[in-house]
Order: C-alpha cells, then sequence, then structure tokens
C-alpha cells in the first residue's frame, strides 16, 4: 500500500511540475525572457521529506522552508545523496536566535530584512566556517507580519551584507501584497533590485511569485519563483 502511495504521489508531483514549468515557458515567451534564466524553488512547508525525495528524483534542485525547526529536521532526514543535490533556501521570517541553526542546513537565506539578523548569519556562518547565500528582503505591502525592510533602507542593508566577513549578498525578495495587482509591487522590486545591482553587480537575484502570481513576477524580471501549493497541493498545516 504505501508503495502504491508513493508512486501515486510522485505521479501527482511530476504533473503538477510539469503544469508549473509550462506556466513559467509561456511567461518567459510573452516576456521575451529565456525559461533557462528563471529558477523554480519548490516551497515544502508542513510536506514530509518523501515529497522532499521524489522532487529531487523529478529534477527540482532548489526547495525552500518557512519554518526552521521544520526544515532543520527534515532536512537532516534526507538521504545524503538526495540533500547533496539540493540548494536550499530558508524564505521564512528570521529572529537571530536562530541564526546558528539556520546556517546548519540552508544554502540561502531570502529573508534577512534587518541589520541584527545580517549580523547574527554573518557570526554563525563565521562559527560554522562556511559562506551563506543571502538575500535582502524588502517590505512592498507596507503591513505587519510579512517582513521586510523598507525600500529606502534596503541599500544601506545590502552594503552592510556586502561588507560582511561570510555572507555573500545575492540579490533582493519580496513579497507581493495581498488582496492587490502584483504587477506594481513587482515593478517597484525591479526598480529597487537594480538599484542595489548598480551597487554591487553580483547581487542579481530577483526573487518574487509564488503560485498565484508567478506569470507578474516573470514579466517584471525575477529570476527565482517561490512556488507551493501548485506543485504540492494544499497544504494540511503543521504538525
Amino acid at each position: 500500500m504505501t508503495e502504491l502511495y508513493d508512486a501515486g504521489r510522485r505521479d501527482e508531483l511530476a504533473a503538477n511540475l510539469a503544469t508549473v514549468h509550462d506556466r513559467i515557458d509561456r511567461a518567459c515567451a510573452a516576456a521575451g525572457r529565456d525559461p533557462g534564466d528563471v529558477t523554480l524553488i519548490a516551497v515544502t512547508k508542513f510536506f514530509p521529506a518523501s515529497d522532499v525525495e521524489h522532487l529531487a528524483a523529478l529534477g527540482v534542485r532548489d526547495v525552500g522552508e518557512n519554518r526552521d525547526q521544520e526544515a532543520g529536521a527534515k532536512f537532516a532526514d534526507l538521504p545524503t545523496d538526495v540533500r547533496e543535490r539540493l540548494t536550499v533556501h530558508f524564505i521564512g521570517q528570521l529572529q537571530s536566535n536562530k541564526a546558528a541553526h539556520v546556517v546548519r542546513y540552508a544554502d540561502v537565506v531570502q529573508s534577512v530584512d534587518r541589520p541584527k539578523i545580517a549580523a547574527a548569519l554573518d557570526r554563525a556562518a563565521a562559527g560554522a566556517e562556511r559562506t551563506l547565500d543571502v538575500l535582502v528582503q524588502i517590505d512592498l505591502s507596507d503591513a505587519t507580519g510579512r517582513g521586510g525592510i523598507a525600500p529606502e533602507a534596503a541599500r544601506a542593508l545590502a552594503a552592510q551584507i556586502a561588507d560582511s566577513a561570510t555572507l555573500r549578498l545575492r540579490g533582493v525578495m519580496a513579497v507581493a501584497p495581498l488582496n492587490a495587482d502584483p504587477a506594481p509591487a513587482f515593478e517597484r522590486l525591479a526598480e529597487l533590485a537594480g538599484a542595489i545591482r548598480a551597487d554591487h553587480p553580483q547581487a542579481d537575484w530577483v526573487s518574487a511569485g509564488m503560485s498565484g502570481d508567478l506569470e507578474q513576477a516573470v514579466a517584471a524580471g525575477a529570476t527565482h519563483l517561490r512556488v507551493g501549493s501548485a506543485i504540492l497541493g494544499y497544504r494540511p498545516g503543521p504538525r
């Protein structure tokens, strides 16, 4: 029975992935972009390590997680050969006291939105003797609880990261405002990304777009899409 379930789940994920890749291809064609320039991150929050294994077998190389405790346990459960094929993106709000734990398993932290977080990650990465890729998360909505630094403060935070000993500034990340057309927000993000890239040419990632708005994100120049429910289905909620 378990083998039948696993096969069925793998087929479901494969079909969902094909649909998402088709959406990306069509969005890139409409924007005159190369789909090879867009990285799909499968957001696996609340889903088991077995789903991550299925996705890796289906060719997914980037996965995202929002919750530190869940993510740490999940990636510890993966077979070594599977984990080695993956780039793990931490995309949730981060507290400074969790930095040392996140650095143990994450390859990229996309949600750096305060100088305190950047400093904590820098110390943690130094202690782990590694370099960590990070993005500046920018608040495009003025909504509380969603994370992100004010747009006018983003360049200063980017400069702090670029000057750190162990952090590698890769670009910017943002979440579109709720219940609003995401296109203007993504256009604003593209402007901010360009300003930061002018200061730091290596910071050329723009992480934007999720299941419901990936087309608008591609149109605005997103290089990384964080897609959860369109690939993995309805989220079962925390366990």
